[in-house]
């Protein structure tokens, strides 16, 4: 495996256990619809959150928040309708999160942004 991919992987890993200290309950991992994908689908109450993960060694090039574009955002709700879609959740409250996780040989950090964007108004919420 490649070393961004080996990255990505423990990034999503510490995002996953964040998430479940939190008090969440992890539904489905990587789930795939056509060419997009959603990183980690959680609960929280009545809440589905559909989280996107990215991860970074460092800050140098911009927060790893910022990578996810609006095409990857749309991508993304495509696929979380298509997870609601398949598992007959038609009628549940579902959020869109970002997780920004940078690693390196000093820190490992993790940053949950709740309710990053929204489909129907794409465009990162500004901080």
């Amino acid at each position: 495996m490649s070393e961004h991919n080996e990255l990505g992987k423990k990034g999503e890993q510490l995002a996953k256990e964040h998430l479940m200290a939190k008090g969440y309950s992890i539904i489905a991992l990587n789930f795939r619809a056509g060419r997009a994908e959603v990183d980690i689908i959680a609960k929280i109450g009545d809440t589905y959150v559909f989280a996107e993960v990215k991860t970074r060694t460092s800050e140098h090039y911009g927060l790893p928040e910022s990578f996810v574009s609006n095409k990857k955002q749309k991508l993304f709700a495509q696929a979380a309708e298509a997870f609601c879609e398949i598992n007959n959740h038609t009628d549940i409250e579902i959020r869109y999160d970002i997780i920004s996780v940078i690693i390196n040989q000093y820190l490992e950090n993790v940053f949950h942004i709740e309710d990053a964007f929204f489909p129907d108004n794409l465009g990162l919420k500004q901080y």
